[in-house]
C-alpha cells in the first residue's frame, strides 16, 4: 500500500504545527490516544521468551524519534514523546501489562537513524519504533517485522532549483540523516550524499545553499517546506517505497509473531486506526488503509 498523495499534503499542517512547538521550546499537545495496560494471564508469553521476562520485571525501552512530528516527537516540556510510531509503542508495551504512560516503566529512548541498530545489537533498548525502514541489510543484524506504515521518498529543494525530480540528482549534494535508507537511495541515483545528526540541520544546508537538496519521507519534508513557503519547496514524484516497521533483538525472534499479533489485532479492533487518528490524523487526513504485516522467518 502506498499512502495516498492527499495523506501526505494534509500531514503537512500537523507537522507544521509540530515543528513551530519544537522551535519555540513548547510542549505537544498531542496527547494521543488512551491505551491502558492489560492484564497478562499466566501461561499468555511462554517461559523463557522476551516477552515473558520483560511482562515479568515491568520495564521496558523502546527507541523512538523526538524530532519528527507526527511520527515520534518530545518537545521540551513534554512528559511523553507523541506522533504514531510512538501510539504503536504504546499498544506493544500494554500487551506486556506495563502502562505505556509510566514514565518509571517505560523509557522511551531518544533514537537516530545512526543508532538504531547498535541499540538493538547492544540491549540499549528492547524495540525500536523510530520511522525504521524495513530492509534485507537492517534484517542481516537485527529483527524487523511490520510493516504498520508505508510511505515515499522525495526531495526538498531551495525555489528555483534545478533540480525537479531524482531524474537531476546526479553529482548533487543531497543530505539526510546518518544512517537511513534516504542517503542510499540517492547514491543510487548518481547524488554525493551527505549525512547529518538530525533533519533540522539538514534541512539548515538547504537553506544557505550548501547542499542542493534533502531527502527523505514526504511528509516531513512537506512540513519543513511550509515553515518556509517562500524559499523551499518539496519536488519530483516518490522514488522509493518506505515500508514502516518494527525492529527488536535478532536474538529474541520469538518477538516478531507477538508484535505482529498486537498490530493485526489493532487493525482489527480499530486500535491501529485510532493510533493514527490521534496523531497524524489531527492535520484532517483520512485514516489509510493498514498495510499487510509480512510473515515472520521460519524459526
Amino acid at each position: 500500500m502506498r499512502i495516498p498523495t492527499r495523506f501526505k499534503a494534509a500531514t503537512a499542517a500537523l507537522l507544521l504545527a509540530g515543528s513551530l512547538a519544537a522551535c519555540g521550546d513548547a510542549g505537544s499537545d498531542d496527547e494521543g490516544s488512551d491505551v491502558e495496560a492489560e492484564e497478562v494471564e499466566e501461561g499468555k508469553f511462554e517461559e523463557g521468551s522476551k516477552m515473558a521476562e520483560l511482562a515479568e520485571a515491568g520495564k521496558i525501552t523502546v527507541g523512538v524519534k523526538y524530532d519528527q512530528p507526527g511520527l515520534g516527537f518530545k518537545g521540551a516540556t513534554d512528559k511523553l514523546p507523541s506522533g504514531f510510531d510512538v501510539e504503536i509503542a504504546k499498544l506493544l508495551v500494554a500487551d506486556l501489562g506495563i502502562d505505556p504512560e509510566d514514565t518509571s516503566a517505560v523509557d522511551y529512548k531518544m533514537t537516530i537513524s545512526d543508532n538504531r541498530e547498535p541499540f538493538l545489537q547492544s540491549g540499549e533498548v528492547d524495540l525500536v519504533l523510530a520511522s525504521y525502514s524495513m530492509t534485507p541489510e537492517r534484517q542481516q543484524v537485527v529483527g524487523q517485522t511490520g510493516p504498520y506504515m508505508v510511505t515515499g521518498q522525495q526531495l526538498l529543494v531551495k525555489k528555483g532549483s534545478d533540480i525537479t525530480g531524482v531524474e537531476d540528482l546526479k553529482g548533487k549534494e543531497v543530505c539526510s540523516v546518518t544512517g537511513s535508507t534516504s542517503l542510499e537511495n540517492v547514491e543510487a541515483e548518481g547524488a554525493k550524499p551527505r549525512g547529518f545528526e538530525t533533519y533540522s540541520e539538514c534541512r539548515d544546508q538547504v537553506l544557505d545553499g550548501t547542499v542542493d537538496a534533502m531527502t527523505t519521507d514526504g511528509s516531513i519534508l512537506l512540513g519543513y517546506a511550509a515553515l518556509n513557503p517562500d524559499e523551499l519547496e518539496v519536488v519530483g514524484e516518490e522514488f522509493s517505497e518506505e515500508r514502516i516497521g518494527v525492529g527488536y533483538p535478532k536474538e529474541n525472534p520469538e518477538m516478531c509473531e507477538w508484535i505482529n499479533g498486537v498490530i493485526e489485532e489493532s487493525i482489527e479492533n480499530g486500535d491501529w486506526a485510532a493510533a493514527f487518528e490521534s496523531t497524524l490524523g489531527k492535520s484532517g487526513a483520512e485514516t489509510p488503509e493498514p498495510p499487510a504485516l509480512d510473515e515472520c522467518p521460519a524459526a
